[in-house]
């Protein structure tokens, strides 16, 4: 694999930093320690202007290029863990209980690093170079927050690249997609209130189980009987919860909440509207009441055209080929960031390993070297000295 030599020689110490992150995860916006480490990390490697509290706790490095271009680019990469008990037996295990790097922002984190000390070292390009450290990307927002922070504006970013390691796709190799790539994420919250009772009455009540049960099941038919068959949608209920917790009391309400993942507009209102014409629907037929509550979340991520071809070249320089992504349902808060300025967003193999938001997961540090060569080159090609 033609990654850089630097990288190869820099890979030991980036293990230890990716190790040492693994070994310390905070969750969301409590990114304290490892926003300090960032910090502290790329004032030591000679960044131009480091910056911390950006989105509260994100950190931005700038570094000028041996040149005198205007043209300035941003490298993402999120740092926070998730609320997962860790089950690896690695030796370097998390050390704080409920918490885990299970979807490898350590990794991301240690390969932008990484990145970062090779472009301080070299400044073999003519531009800038801003690297962006995110905290809370698991479900908080942490990119949107960066944005309302005015990143891109105070930074004068004009194009943004982002990576993320991508189990079960060979160690080392990429892949991407122009267009809609990873789903909207949206939150979904119901309760039914009926009549609570005695279970052998139920004449006496009005069962809300049963009414949620049916909502439930219906709301299944937006992705079989609302949705244009070849589109992509899900709806999840992914918690049912009772106000009674007994074998013989039929409860008063029931609160449900799930996520609803699309690629299209189209479909994200009509499924917002859908939900609330089944509730409604479904709870007036049984004699209930119900309250919905719809929040729109994480916007579609879209690659745009330029940029993805021009981030595939450079994988295919570092590593010989870039396969085509598939269509991710899951969520990712980069899409502000590309809502924001054009750019692109590549997957980078992690090998045979665990599935992120497993408590067996763990970034494969083999990756770090084509990581760290992808960043590098994404600066130099895009940024070329004359």
């Amino acid at each position: 694999m033609p990654v850089k030599n630097r990288f190869a020689e820099l890979q030991d110490e980036i293990t230890r930093w990716r190790r040492d992150i693994h070994e310390n995860p905070e969750i969301l916006f409590e990114t304290h320690r490892t926003s300090a480490l960032v910090a502290e990390k790329l004032s030591a490697f000679g960044c131009d202007e480091v910056v911390t509290g950006i989105g509260r706790t994100g950190v931005v490095g700038v570094i000028k290029g041996n040149g005198s271009s205007d043209k300035v680019i941003g490298l993402r990469a999120d740092m926070d863990a998730l609320p997962i008990t860790e089950a690896t037996g690695v030796d370097y295990a998390s050390k704080t209980p409920g918490a885990m790097h299970a979807c490898g922002h350590d990794g991301h984190t240690a390969m932008l690093l990484g990145a970062a000390q090779y472009l301080a070292e070299t400044r073999n390009f003519d531009g800038t170079v801003v690297v962006i450290f995110q905290p809370a990307e698991e479900g908080g927002g942490g990119g949107k927050e960066m944005c309302d922070d005015g990143l891109m504006e105070r930074f004068g970013v004009q194009e943004v690249y982002g990576m993320h390691n991508w189990p079960g796709q060979p160690l080392g190799s990429f892949a991407i997609r122009p267009g809609a790539f990873f789903a909207a994420a949206d939150h979904l919250e119901i309760t039914v209130t009926g009549k609570g009772g005695h279970a052998a009455k139920p004449h006496e009540t009005v069962d809300p189980t049963v009414c949620a049960a049916q909502i439930l099941t219906a709301l299944q038919t937006i992705a079989s009987r609302n949705a244009d068959p070849v589109s992509q949608i899900v709806v999840s209920i992914c918690s049912f919860e009772t106000s009674s917790h007994s074998f013989n009391v039929i409860p008063s309400s029931v609160h449900m909440m799930g996520t609803v993942r699309t690629l299209s507009p189209d479909n994200r209102d009509m499924a917002e509207q859908r939900i609330a014409e089944i509730a409604n629907g479904v709870a007036a037929a049984m004699g209930a009441t119900v309250d919905v509550h719809y929040k729109r979340n994480y916007p579609v991520m879209v690659n745009h055209d330029e940029q993805t071809e021009f981030a595939a070249d450079v994988a295919r320089a570092v590593a010989g080929e870039c396969a085509d992504a598939p269509l991710v349902m899951g969520g990712e808060d980069f899409a502000f960031m590309l809502e924001e300025r054009p750019g692109a967003y590549i997957l980078l193999g992690n090998g045979d390993t665990a599935p992120v938001h497993h408590p067996e997961y763990n970034f494969n540090d083999d990756a770090i070297p084509a990581g760290c060569s992808w960043w590098a080159e994404i600066v130099e090609r895009r940024m070329p000295l004359n």
